[in-house]
């Protein structure tokens, strides 16, 4: 059933002269790609094949002032328009940019944020923007989505809030946030197939070389540390097992979390990695100390604690067992391996 707030939203929007209106905020240093994939799926749903014409969907850059925002990647882009009265756009989007830089949030754009929620404009946070949104108190008693690879980020910034990181967009009520990346360009589409029309929506994607729209569900692509699976269950247990290897989490808690009975999250990690939860947990975490032994001069003490490991001693005892080899023997080993690719 479509929301009360969204209702409101279509009303207005069939009163425009295009279906979908987006404002988009830039954060200083922000994400290109988040931007550029979010933007062509609105573009390639504007118009009949590619000729860009603003028909079906409209969008505009908006700032305080006309003047460059530079980008993560260096490259600047030009507002154009002002602020204004939020309401002549559907949503407004935020698109954030690197983590150390969120920690500032510009006042100017904060304050139009403020008055675009509190005009009822929907809040659509784009990579990063769920930081900027979180930082401007917007997205307090809403969830709220993240990328797998800040989840840690987030949690040092804002204490007591749980992101989550282990899907690939999040619709709730007035807010809608997304990890970034790809994920841009499937929220981009859910509003298009909302407003404009699900043919619309897929023809972006298809166009991008994107096979299909994607679920906000859908588990979030680029697990690290070497485990792969189609099984949802499994992935989004693995990426909860991820955000979690300093406090390792019992089987029962990832089920729990997973809403499926501990034995059938066993039976599905069996059938999809040839192996128990307990067993893919504990290679992950190996896997984490074998990383930060050859690319950080972190202790062993420290490496330790980060894999969830009581110290030293015990990462030492149960490396030996799965490695034959002490935790500081191994780092001298790649080191010496690199030292050799080098003079190569």
């Amino acid at each position: 059933m479509t929301p009360h707030w969204l209702r409101l939203r279509n009303d207005k929007a069939r009163r425009s002269d295009a279906p979908l209106a987006i404002g988009i905020v830039l954060s200083h240093r922000f994400t290109l790609s988040a931007l550029a994939n979010f933007v062509d799926v609105l573009r390639l749903a504007a118009d009949e094949g590619d000729r860009s014409r603003p028909i079906r969907c409209k969008w505009s850059i908006l700032a305080a002032e006309i003047r460059p925002i530079q980008s993560s990647s260096g490259i600047a882009v030009q507002p154009q328009e002002t602020f204004g009265d939020p309401t002549r756009f559907d949503y407004i989007a935020v698109v954030g940019g690197l983590i150390h830089e969120t920690v500032r949030n510009d006042a100017q754009n904060e304050t139009f944020l403020h008055r675009s929620a509190e005009a009822g404009v929907p809040l659509v946070g784009l990579c990063t923007g769920t930081f900027v949104l979180c930082r401007a108190g917007l997205m307090n008693g809403y969830r709220g989505c993240v990328s797998w690879f800040h989840h840690q980020d987030f949690l040092s910034q804002f204490d007591g809030l749980k992101p989550v990181s282990d899907q690939i967009f999040v619709v709730d009520r007035d807010r809608l946030t997304c990890a970034g990346g790809t994920s841009t360009a499937h929220l981009a589409a859910f509003l298009v197939e909302r407003h404009v029309g699900r043919m619309q929506a897929s023809k972006s994607l298809h166009i991008m070389m994107i096979s299909e729209a994607a679920h906000g569900e859908t588990p979030q692509p680029g697990l690290a540390l070497d485990f792969r699976t189609s099984d949802p269950i499994v992935h989004k247990a693995l990426l909860m097992m991820q955000q979690n290897l300093d406090t390792p989490l019992s089987i029962k808690q990832v089920a729990d979390y997973l809403k499926v009975g501990k034995r059938r999250l066993e039976r599905r990690f069996k059938g999809s990695l040839g192996c128990s939860p307990l067993t893919a947990f504990r290679e992950m975490r190996f896997l984490y100390v074998c990383h930060l032994l050859e690319n950080t001069d972190k202790s062993i003490a420290s490496i330790a604690v980060e894999s969830g490991f009581c110290d030293s001693s015990h990462l030492g005892r149960v490396f030996r067992q799965r490695y034959l080899t002490t935790p500081m023997e191994f780092r001298n080993s790649a080191l010496t391996r690199e030292s050799a690719i080098s003079a190569l």
